[in-house]
């Protein structure tokens, strides 16, 4: 599926871009995880909304908060962005 991601001014000081890069996150990585149709997405325990996890070409693993805006064409806006650890292999200790 095809996403068009929403980025606020880069010096909007309450933006996303400079929330998610002040988070040592780049744009980059956010648009890959969201645009990774195989990357898993739950919601959020704390705020409701869409997380979608997934690895970066940075070899990073990435949970992206997001908000649809429109649904045709599909648009959505990162709310925030963190590194967090990967799911564990099921079976492995």
């Amino acid at each position: 599926m095809l996403y068009s991601v929403i980025w606020d001014l880069e010096d909007d000081p309450d933006g996303n871009y400079r929330h998610i890069v002040d988070g040592n996150v780049a744009p980059e990585e956010v648009h890959e995880v969201l645009t990774n149709s195989r990357n898993p997405t739950v919601l959020s325990r704390t705020s409701g909304r869409p997380v979608t996890f997934g690895w970066a070409s940075t070899g990073r693993y990435i949970a992206v908060v997001w908000e649809l805006v429109n649904d045709d064409p599909r648009m959505i806006y990162p709310v925030t962005a963190y590194p967090t650890d990967p799911p564990k292999a099921r079976g492995k200790r």
